[in-house]
């Protein structure tokens, strides 16, 4: 019987395959090259989150990450000329998957006993590492480490996920509702050009007086 938590996890797994192999069909890698970028950006963060609380990654365990990145290759090889050119398309499955990763992160932790300042930060690493990944692979700057709210949003989640449970709410329903945040949050900030101070001088601002 697949569990709710699993679904999320399939879903989430397919919509960051995309994301990455739309990136890297977008910067002309052959096919296993998209296919080993968008594996990568699937299963990236979950390694990283594994790892860090003392278990085996998920992906070794069971082959449904291996065979949903091949089917999310397959749809970009298939609808290749629609995917690879629209911005708007890697913008909403990008979020999709920062949004079921962050929750699902937060869920494995408080399953395995951790506090929630640490399940957020595992959520957190879980919805915006494999993006990193997928952004050193093709050779761009992190997203993470630019102006748009992307690791902020997954915080947003987790909080919100948090104080579900503190209202005894049901664990599915804590990530629905955390899932909910983190794409609302990334949606109206890239709607509205809500960012993060950047942190240094700019070019146009006038020379300090020494």
């Amino acid at each position: 019987m697949i569990s709710f938590v699993q679904i999320l996890d399939f879903i989430g797994t397919f919509a960051f395959a995309i994301s990455g192999i739309r990136m890297a069909s977008a910067k002309r890698f052959d096919w296993f090259g998209a296919y080993v970028v968008g594996f990568a950006t699937a299963i990236g963060g979950g390694t990283i989150r594994d790892l860090l609380l003392g278990v085996t990654p998920v992906w070794m365990t069971d082959p449904m990450y291996l065979c949903c990145t091949a089917v999310a290759l397959l749809c970009v090889i298939v609808f290749d000329r629609r995917l690879v050119r629209m911005d708007i398309t890697f913008f909403i499955f990008d979020t999709i998957g920062l949004a079921l990763f962050t929750v699902v992160g937060v869920g494995k932790s408080v399953e395995l006993g951790f506090p929630f300042w640490v399940a957020i930060i595992m959520g957190s690493l879980t919805g915006a590492a494999g993006g990193v990944i997928r952004d050193v692979l093709i050779n761009e700057i992190p997203l993470i480490f630019r102006k748009e709210i992307y690791a902020v949003a997954c915080v947003v989640g987790g909080l919100t996920y948090w104080l579900c449970s503190l209202v005894s709410l049901e664990p599915y329903a804590c990530q629905i509702v955390g899932g909910s945040a983190v794409f609302v949050t990334r949606i109206l900030a890239v709607k509205y050009r809500i960012s993060l101070p950047i942190l240094g001088r700019s070019d146009d601002d006038p020379p300090t007086e020494r």
